[in-house]
């Protein structure tokens, strides 16, 4: 089959994250199923404009902004003639509107979330409100598509826009990293440790860690905070600010990007990893890092409430704050026999989570046999 696929970041991008990883996933899995797939993606800075990933065409065009408009043209121009079994449209925060003006048999949105609240953490006033405003009204536009996801969360999140549940598939998520064999090979930090592992971002309030941290410190004054990811930006520099004002600054380690080795390093001999994003499409880095043997605290939002399963893999926080969190760290650091069943059972959960499952889930959806 021939399959077009528009997103706005390729896996090469700067921001690529887990949906990214995804795409390339399922891609990488077409190609070597015989099918030829060819991507068009938003360009960035040093980036080619024609390039392959995993033997799928990848065409550049347009930044941010700009890719929507420019991925029409280069369609008209010059995809408009080719015969496309199946068009997959990816919808982070903006859609592309392919319905308007491809032609294909078969046609999918693919929403890992909905934007919503992110708006106001990503976006500067007044674009933020622009955004908040106009999504419910472009959703009911493609409120007709047949829609694949990766969680209920988003599921409910576009009934309530006007999809038809029956209109809205989910397939797994998956990681691409291997589960430990043994939790018994790994041995963990000698001091209780929390991590902060993924970009220094607004929307995931990576601040509100290191206030819960500080909170923790009250009654756990071993404990210690590692926060690995890019520390760029205005929000980034807030949060070293604030760190460096601490009085618990020197339990604070901040690492800035890190290499795959030594993000596994992290998730194996952390005790837990803390994650409080406004909204995720599932938290594939709370999957990853149970695969390593280490269990999440979270707050109670979307997508974080779908990859954890409360007091069974990890813990939710009763309120999304930084006192719940704490509260939730400091349960799971002083109760033993917890964190060994929390440990051991997200342990197994990440096993069932992976990227065979996901493919077979989306062959199964879009009609490939």
């Amino acid at each position: 089959m021939n399959i077009l696929w528009f997103t706005w970041k390729d896996l090469e991008h700067p921001l690529a994250g887990g949906a990214e990883v995804v795409t390339a996933e399922l891609t990488k899995r077409l190609v070597q199923d015989g099918h030829n797939v060819q991507i068009i993606s938003g360009g960035f800075n040093g980036a080619k404009r024609t390039t392959e990933q995993n033997g799928c065409k990848v065409v550049r065009v347009g930044g941010r902004l700009s890719v929507y408009w420019h991925a029409y043209r280069y369609y008209k121009k010059e995809l408009a003639t080719q015969n496309w079994d199946i068009i997959i449209e990816e919808v982070n925060t903006i859609p592309f509107f392919t319905h308007w003006y491809t032609k294909s048999t078969k046609r999918f949105l693919f929403f890992h979330q909905l934007a919503r609240q992110v708006w106001f953490y990503q976006m500067v006033f007044p674009l933020s409100i622009v955004g908040y405003v106009l999504e419910p009204m472009y959703l009911r536009l493609l409120r007709k598509s047949k829609v694949i996801t990766v969680s209920n969360s988003t599921k409910q999140d576009l009934v309530k826009y006007g999809f038809k549940k029956e209109n809205i598939s989910i397939i797994s998520e998956g990681i691409d990293i291997e589960p430990l064999a043994l939790l018994a090979n790994i041995t963990k930090y000698s001091t209780p440790t929390i991590l902060s592992l993924g970009a220094i971002r607004p929307m995931k309030r990576t601040l509100e860690i290191v206030k819960a941290f500080e909170i923790l410190k009250e009654s756990q004054a071993d404990a210690e905070l590692i926060i690995a990811g890019d520390k760029q930006g205005k929000y980034a520099n807030t949060v070293l600010k604030y760190i460096k004002n601490s009085k618990y600054k020197n339990s604070i380690k901040v690492l800035g990007r890190v290499s795959t080795e030594k993000k596994m390093e992290l998730m194996q001999k952390s005790h837990l990893i803390a994650v409080t994003s406004i909204k995720e499409g599932w938290g594939l880095i709370v999957t990853e890092a149970n695969s390593q043997g280490t269990p999440a605290v979270v707050y109670n939002v979307d997508g974080l409430r779908d990859s954890v399963q409360d007091g069974i893999t990890g813990l939710i926080a009763t309120k999304n704050t930084p006192k719940s969190l704490a509260e939730a760290m400091r349960t799971a650091l002083t109760d033993t026999t917890l964190y060994e069943r929390l440990r051991t059972q997200a342990w197994q959960w990440s096993k069932q989570i992976t990227f065979e499952q996901s493919y077979k889930d989306f062959c199964k959806v879009v009609g490939i046999k």
